[in-house]
């Protein structure tokens, strides 16, 4: 007989494999066709709401879709929205997570956000990025009009 808090365990581990986020990934040579260095992109100004009703006004870049593969190497485009985390490792895998539509190329830097709630910026080399991966952290931020 199994017992309850077995049970529940065993219940919220497979709800979260279930429901777990798919990760696609970018070569960093379509990342940098992808988004160009920051002074020659006319970036948009978007408006985000969080799950509290906030909302938030910024500039990004004008991508609609990300150009994406799966871990069988299967394209893939991915619809940009607010909750799109992606992943940098560099350096020896260290590993920095930014908010897709809240990064900004200069150069050969990538400048971005770490968090909604937190102004975190953080730049890394881009000549050093080994994988690039990106994922819908299914989290309730929208654009509006």
């Amino acid at each position: 007989m199994i017992t309850k808090p077995l049970l529940l365990i065993t219940i919220a581990a497979l709800t979260i494999f279930s429901s777990s986020c798919k990760m696609y990934y970018i070569p960093v040579d379509s990342f940098r066709q992808q988004m160009p260095s920051i002074e020659t992109v006319n970036l948009k100004q978007v408006t985000t709401k969080d799950p509290w009703g906030h909302r938030e006004t910024y500039s990004t870049y004008p991508i609609d879709s990300i150009k994406c593969f799966d871990k069988d190497g299967k394209g893939y485009k991915l619809k940009n929205s607010p909750s799109i985390e992606i992943r940098f490792t560099y350096d020896d895998n260290k590993r920095t997570t930014f908010y897709f539509d809240r990064i900004w190329v200069v150069k050969d830097s990538v400048t971005g956000i770490r968090s909604h709630f937190l102004i975190m910026k953080k730049s890394i080399s881009l000549n050093t990025v080994k994988l690039i991966e990106v994922q819908d952290g299914h989290k309730k931020y929208r654009y509006v009009n």
